[in-house]
């Protein structure tokens, strides 16, 4: 990659928000890899820091570090994985119905006024599944 920028361990790990030993962990199982050092410490691709961007977020969608060095090698003909990606998928379709769920119960029980506030009947349906309410906002509130 000629002419690329290389950056070091440490800004890397500052502008991904990842501590350089996470870095150094991540190397370790296949997840990135550097270009070189400069010195003693290590040099990286611009480019890691879209795969950490990535592995961030799988991480936080609850993807093991294997099932993330998985995808990473990943070709069109490894059907076992695109299997395990859609049934992923599926489950990540479940938390986010699950998390809305949460929020919009939330949102209505800031400004709710039902005493105790877990019988308001509002309240309760936002955590019946199925019932996805209006992503921008909270679920109507009758207070008749």
């Amino acid at each position: 990659m000629v002419g690329e920028q290389l950056l070091d361990i440490a800004e890397v790990a500052e502008r991904s928000g990842l501590a350089a030993s996470a870095l150094r962990f991540y190397e370790k199982r296949g997840l990135v890899a550097p270009a070189g050092r400069n010195g003693l410490r290590r040099t990286y691709h611009s480019e890691v820091l879209e795969h950490l961007a990535f592995i961030t977020c799988a991480r936080g969608a609850g993807f093991t570090v294997a099932e993330i060095a998985g995808f990473l090698r990943a070709t069109p003909g490894d059907l076992e994985l695109r299997t395990r990606m859609t049934r992923k998928a599926e489950e990540l379709e479940e938390d986010i119905a699950r998390l809305i769920r949460m929020r919009d119960g939330l949102r209505h029980a800031s400004t709710c006024t039902h005493k105790p506030l877990v019988e308001c009947p509002d309240f309760k349906r936002t955590f019946q599944p199925g019932t996805l309410s209006d992503p921008l906002g909270p679920v109507p509130v009758d207070q008749a």
